[in-house]
């Protein structure tokens, strides 16, 4: 039988794994803004440079917002390795109190539904995580701000 306090902890650490990851998603948010910022602005002074038929974006600007651009992507990235390293632990805990306590355990259940669902390995090979897709984001923007630079300098 499952003791009060057990089931306690339990709501507890979903909670708290529910707030770790909605908490990601509001920093996913704030850091695409950030980026969308730092590379739209380089394009709008572009923009407007070519229609007073000025030489463009100085190299030295181009320079500084890539920089900013590669540092704000390193970040992000290191953030969300940390959202995920807390969301294992926390679910780690979670499966802990499922397996000592529960009959049913949806969070271990899904993730080995998740793994071994014959439609997912049909159309995609294997379950990819949220963290692993989202991840590839600030690379994308680091591949970016790597061109914005060397454009830059052409």
């Amino acid at each position: 039988m499952l003791p009060l306090e057990a089931f306690d902890m339990y709501k507890m650490a979903v909670e708290m794994a529910d707030r770790v990851s909605a908490r990601r998603g509001q920093a996913n948010q704030f850091y695409l803004a950030v980026e969308t910022l730092l590379l739209g602005i380089p394009a709008s002074i572009t923009l407007l440079l070519s229609a007073s038929a000025s030489a463009g974006l100085d190299p030295w600007v181009t320079l500084v917002l890539g920089i900013c651009g590669l540092a704000v992507s390193t970040i992000w990235w290191m953030q969300l390795r940390s959202y995920r390293d807390l969301n294992t632990a926390k679910f780690k805990v979670i499966n802990k109190i499922e397996a000592d306590y529960f009959e049913v355990r949806p969070f271990s259940d899904e993730w080995a539904h998740l793994k071994h669902d014959e439609n997912i390995k049909r159309w995609r090979g294997r379950y990819a995580e949220l963290g692993t897709v989202e991840r590839v984001m600030p690379a994308v923007f680091a591949v970016l701000y790597l061109a914005l630079i060397v454009i830059g300098f052409l």
